[in-house]
């Protein structure tokens, strides 16, 4: 077969190339069909293979984070019981309703103590939140700067929880200095305020 006999073939008779012809374009029609169908098939297959495979990431990375989790439950569990025990030794720190009225008489002595002279000592409403009550007492006394510290410190060194807010000091008249404060102390409530409350 020459290049002159490859030149003159035409599709129009196929049934008379040279068998070898035949089978080169043969296998050529084969491949590109193959090639066709593997493009076909295989083309929307490799974006959810892409899928599949982030998804793989993903829950790989959840399963390591539950992983650390689950390694470090013990201390979790452990940290859980410190802070139950912390919270109920704060609860132990809040006065019953019965034990307000000593702890309003505690505040008062600290401030007697300290060498301060009251011109106000006025308990005000209570305040419900979510399980405590809160029990602000308006302070107004005169004394020197370090008594104002005296009684500050020993009120924060009573063994039921009191705050100090709104601290205002400004010159009395008689050269003395005069602090207004609210000085606010809570008492946990009783399961019947907490039913009421909710």
């Amino acid at each position: 077969m020459k290049m002159s006999d490859l030149n003159n073939l035409t599709l129009d008779n196929i049934g008379t190339w040279p068998i070898p012809v035949k089978i080169v374009g043969g296998v050529l029609v084969f491949a590109a069909i193959l090639i066709a169908g593997w493009y076909g098939s295989i083309e929307g297959k490799t974006e959810e293979l892409a899928k599949v495979q982030q998804t793989e990431q993903d829950k790989i990375a959840e399963l390591e984070r539950k992983q650390r989790q689950a390694a470090n439950l013990d201390a979790l569990k452990q940290q859980l019981a410190d802070i139950q025990e912390t919270f109920g030794d704060l609860l132990k720190r809040l006065p019953s309703r019965t034990e307000v009225a000593e702890l309003i008489v505690d505040v008062s002595q600290q401030g007697l103590a300290a060498g301060l002279e009251f011109e106000l000592f006025k308990p005000g409403n209570e305040q419900p939140a979510d399980f405590y009550v809160e029990l602000p007492i308006q302070i107004q006394v005169l004394g020197t700067y370090h008594e104002f510290g005296t009684f500050i410190s020993g009120v924060s060194d009573l063994p039921r929880i009191v705050t100090s807010h709104d601290i205002k000091i400004r010159p009395a008249a008689d050269g003395r200095l005069s602090m207004d404060m609210t000085a606010k102390t809570y008492r946990y409530m009783d399961e019947d305020e907490e039913a009421s409350a909710r």
